[in-house]
């Protein structure tokens, strides 16, 4: 979900709670306590919400990549891969992750 969007239905989900806690209880102790753990639990799903989405990337991203070796491995014969290749592909795949994850939180 993009932030904007996010940063609307957060703003129409606190007033609405807000006016709804105001008027069962009519305290405006219980508006500010019950609309902050309303915006506190928000918060945490959306960031959630964000590492799944990391984290599901990642998986699709490997499974590819093991879908093309399998098939190059079929055509060519195996020919077993060389260590310093995999490593530098294991470091590649983790900078791709962190850019990921920094281009999902800047709007």
């Amino acid at each position: 979900m993009p932030l904007r969007i996010f940063y609307r239905v957060l703003w129409l989900v606190l007033c609405s709670n807000a006016l709804t806690v105001y008027f069962a209880s009519h305290s405006i102790r219980a508006v500010v306590v019950t609309t902050l753990a309303c915006w506190l639990l928000l918060q945490i799903a959306y960031f959630a919400s964000v590492l799944f989405l990391i984290w599901r990337s990642g998986c699709a991203s490997r499974a590819g990549q093991m879908a093309e070796h399998v098939g190059s491995c079929k055509e060519g014969g195996y020919q077993p891969p060389n260590h310093n290749e995999v490593t530098n592909e294991s470091a590649d795949l983790r900078q791709l992750d962190q850019m990921l994850a920094i281009s999902l939180l800047i709007p």
